[in-house]
């Protein structure tokens, strides 16, 4: 299957409508994840004089330094700089989901008429590292796949309305799950729905590296000195925060930017490491991939539903091939806060909530 690639880029202009080249912004990039301007030039093998030519370059264009020479230190990012490099992360977080799903489509398109009679596999997922995995390996094998990134909720009614063949969803485990699931219950066919469960995770507070402003639970969310960026509407990681908000008996409304949204975990993690808010609330992996603390407030569990007609079919057996292979539970076991222990099991309703079992609905 030919592959479609979208790739996120930005640049700025000075006044006379110049852009600064994109090689400054990378460079400055490696400078903040190698820790200088030589560490830098180290991993990319470029020449340290040629770097600074490059620097110096986009300083008079940008008019403002971007480097600051420090004794001991070498050369490090000034502000400026630093903020560069985290709209650069905060377009990559936010935009990466958004341009896959919309090469998934232009794939299949272009796969319709190069390849006719394919079989495509239909995924609606929410947005989560292990699924990136399985997509990813599913396309390494050659399997035409529609990914297509939207909200748990988005998800299961795509599958309920037949738009799609796997939705991606996630539940949390505890005194919260009841709650959860009868949010989605509406989407769900207890006789013939099947969950195949890929990994626990863990969802939990991201603050700033020694949490300056001592925030450990959403209690800390509604004080006056903490501004809060939420994922949007819609997103299970949004509804699992509001029930917690409810059990603690917590007005969203007295949280400082909580109808600030974000489509992604990543995005969520960038906009608190690049400072435009204290704490936000998600996934670990994210939070550890941009060095910001974590607080751990409950654990979940990430399904692909699918009905039980399309067990047999061919394309979710290839899903259940990687789902089962151990070198991709251990690539999710790698993930700060997965647990694959249980991936590629395949459950119904009741087995899958044994606490339901005795439910009307059952």
């Amino acid at each position: 299957m030919h592959k479609v690639s979208i790739k996120p880029q930005w640049t700025i202009s000075d006044a006379e409508g110049q852009d600064l080249p994109v090689k400054v912004l990378e460079l400055l990039r490696q400078v903040h994840d190698h820790g200088s301007l030589s560490g830098a030039c180290k991993a990319s093998g470029a020449s340290y004089r040629h770097a600074w030519n490059l620097i110096r370059q986009g300083e008079q264009q940008i008019d403002a330094p971007l480097l600051k020479m420090e004794r001991g230190k070498g050369s490090t990012l000034t502000p400026l700089g630093e903020k560069f490099v985290w709209a650069g992360h905060r377009i990559t977080a936010r935009l990466t989901p958004i341009l896959e799903t919309l090469a998934s489509e232009l794939e299949i398109e272009i796969g319709r008429v190069l390849a006719a009679g394919t079989e495509t596999i239909r995924v609606h997922a929410s947005h989560g590292f292990a699924i990136e995995k399985l997509l990813a390996s599913l396309q390494k094998d050659n399997v035409s796949v529609e990914r297509k990134y939207v909200s748990s909720q988005e998800a299961a009614a795509s599958l309920h309305q037949g738009n799609c063949d796997l939705a991606g969803f996630h539940l949390p485990i505890g005194d919260l799950e009841a709650r959860a699931y009868h949010h989605y219950t509406r989407w769900l066919n207890v006789r013939h729905s099947r969950i195949i469960h890929i990994t626990t995770r863990r969802q939990g507070l991201m603050v700033a590296p020694g949490n300056p402003l001592k925030i450990y639970d959403v209690a800390d969310l509604i004080r006056k000195d903490v501004r809060f960026v939420n994922r949007q509407n819609g997103s299970g990681t949004r509804f699992l925060l509001e029930c917690l908000l409810s059990k603690e008996g917590i007005d969203s409304k007295r949280i400082a930017g909580f109808e600030q949204g974000e489509f992604t975990h990543a995005a969520v993690a960038a906009y608190v490491a690049s400072g435009m808010a204290d704490v936000g609330f998600g996934l670990e992996t994210p939070a550890r991939r941009f060095k910001l603390d974590f607080f751990p407030i409950c654990s979940e569990r990430y399904f692909l539903l699918c009905n039980d007609a399309f067990l047999a079919q061919p394309q979710l057996q290839a899903v259940l091939k990687i789902l089962n292979d151990p070198e991709y539970k251990k690539a999710v076991n790698q993930l700060p806060g997965y647990d694959a222990s249980r991936c590629g099991q395949i459950d119904t309703i009741p087995k899958a909530f044994p606490s339901y079992a005795a439910h009307k609905n059952f």
